[in-house]
């Protein structure tokens, strides 16, 4: 059944999911209207542009609630592992302990990269230089400190895979526990 919604914001949290479960290419406008509780008319009301319009809102909404929630307060903690610890705090809620799987990680995967570069390639270098600059911060050589932020980037985003395909969310955790150890032995290391 349709409903009414006031504003577009309120269709983001549908339509993140319909994406994410879906994809870009499997996500119908149907599937959409089903996660949104919107009627093709109120859809196309909100996103005159389609689905690309849906998809780039998407995409902005998820960056934004990063940059707030991680990226922002990683880059600009006065103490790095205090960035850290909530950095991985907010990734491990975000990411529901790897049950759910990273819109931007799997869009950057495939065909559905190319349409949405920018967003894609914005978010995960926005990333790795805050995390990097976190470190640096630390004392970490600035060398080091962005293979480091590399590394462990890449591996909550292997962790993710790895989680959801053993449907065993205690393997993002742990993950997400040695590579907050090993960045804070870096910052050890370094100071």
């Amino acid at each position: 059944m349709a409903r009414i919604v006031a504003e577009r914001a309120d269709t983001l949290p549908g339509l993140i999911e319909a994406f994410r479960e879906h994809g870009y290419a499997g996500a119908s406008l149907s599937t959409i209207g089903a996660a949104t509780g919107l009627g093709r008319g109120s859809l196309y009301h909100f996103f005159p542009g389609g689905k690309r319009e849906m998809a780039e809102a998407v995409l902005a909404d998820i960056a934004a609630w990063f940059e707030a929630s991680v990226f922002t307060p990683l880059a600009y903690a006065e103490d790095p592992r205090a960035g850290i610890e909530a950095m991985m705090v907010a990734i491990d809620r975000y990411f529901q302990s790897g049950r759910r799987a990273c819109l931007m990680g799997a869009w950057g995967l495939g065909a559905t990269r190319d349409p949405f570069a920018e967003a894609i390639t914005g978010y995960f270098q926005r990333w790795i230089a805050a995390l990097q600059a976190a470190l640096m911060r630390g004392g970490v050589a600035a060398d080091h400190a962005l293979t480091l932020a590399q590394d462990v980037v890449g591996g909550i985003q292997g962790a993710i895979t790895l989680s959801r395909a053993l449907d065993d969310p205690g393997l993002f955790r742990a993950t997400l526990g040695r590579l907050t150890a090993r960045l804070y032995t870096a910052l050890a290391s370094a100071g």
